[in-house]
């Protein structure tokens, strides 16, 4: 995991912007993009898919995925165009490949390999915003780049429904810029429509979800709930940013109990957690846990060199902290849907 990467995400809020003007010429660039839409049958533009040998596939205990498992994980990774460099795209092409192999050696590899025990793992490649549009004063260019993101994520959707679902059950999962759009998708397609029959249950961690924004779908409160969303943030116990004061009540699942319950959680419950060292293994009852408001809080774990991680914004770990316990929760979940469901 890059966890120097944490200092680009220090002041994420829902719908706040705080970045400066992007330039006329970076504009042009979002023009070019826009034009037309991306053609979701080219595997080129999946980063995960189940007929690919991809990161996806991966295992810290070097197990391979599931053949099957009976249910889809849909997954959407968070931003990868952090670099200052990068920052007069806007948004990210589909295929930047430099972009995409650190997506790929990052998310799909430390988060999207959660699920490969669980199911079908598809995770779309999108035009994805750079993450200096969080905090853009300029809210049109900002709301265009994460609307171009959509746009990706609802066509790639829309052809995995059409070509690949098959009327399969679906656990819809992000961080970060993922969890941006996977709330809306998750509103949009499933919140009191017939597709909702489908949701086995939401993972959306990284990026606040407002407890007021769906009508039919549930907060999932206990480890058994079906048709239901999870979300945390996660920082270090006893830091709260200032911005959070002003934020609306939202989404809080402590992922090691998976209920709202404000207890502090111990380290005894925690199944297991990744660190950089992906291939050693599952570092077993690292992390705690307590719900404090609007965020998470989690003392400092110890992995190697964790001496040198001095941030209280553990935003980067959000997944990987509870590596273990979101695989164990959602195969559980999976077979708690397809037991109802049986025919």
């Amino acid at each position: 995991m890059r966890l120097a990467s944490i200092k680009y995400m220090k002041s994420i809020t829902f719908i706040v912007f705080i970045m400066t003007i992007i330039s006329c010429s970076a504009t042009q660039k979002l023009s070019l993009h826009a034009e037309k839409h991306i053609d979701y049958s080219n595997p080129d533009f999946w980063a995960s898919l189940p007929e690919k040998d991809d990161p996806s596939d991966l295992s810290p205990e070097r197990i391979k995925p599931v053949a099957d498992g009976g249910v889809d994980i849909f997954f959407l990774y968070p931003t990868s165009l952090l670099s200052k460099k990068d920052r007069e795209l806007i948004n990210a092409p589909i295929d930047y490949k430099r972009i995409n192999a650190f997506t790929d050696k990052s998310s799909i590899k430390y988060q999207a390999s959660i699920f490969n025990q669980v199911g079908k793992v598809y995770a779309p490649r999108y035009r994805q915003a750079h993450i200096y549009n969080y905090y853009s004063k300029d809210r049109e260019i900002a709301k265009n780049a994460f609307e171009l993101a959509y746009q990706d994520v609802k066509d790639a959707f829309e052809f995995y429904l059409k070509h690949y679902n098959n009327g399969r059950p679906i656990i819809i999962a992000g961080h970060s810029q993922g969890t941006t759009h996977g709330m809306r998708l998750l509103k949009e397609y499933f919140d009191g429509k017939p597709l909702m029959e489908k949701l086995v249950v939401a993972y959306l961690p990284g990026i606040p979800i407002p407890k007021d924004l769906y009508t039919n779908i549930s907060i999932c409160t206990t480890p058994n709930d079906l048709e239901c969303v999870s979300s945390w943030r996660t920082f270090k116990y006893g830091y709260e940013p200032r911005y959070i004061s002003r934020e609306k009540p939202m989404i809080m699942v402590n992922p090691l109990t998976w209920n709202i319950d404000t207890t502090l959680i111990g380290k005894s419950f925690n199944k297991g957690a990744v660190f950089k060292k992906f291939d050693g293994g599952i570092l077993k009852e690292r992390v705690d846990a307590q719900i404090h408001g609007n965020i998470l809080w989690v003392h400092k774990p110890k992995f190697p060199w964790s001496f040198l991680f001095t941030s209280k914004n553990y935003h980067i770990a959000d997944f990987n902290f509870f590596y273990l316990d979101v695989r164990e929760n959602a195969k559980h979940r999976r077979d708690l849907y397809l037991s109802k469901n049986e025919n």
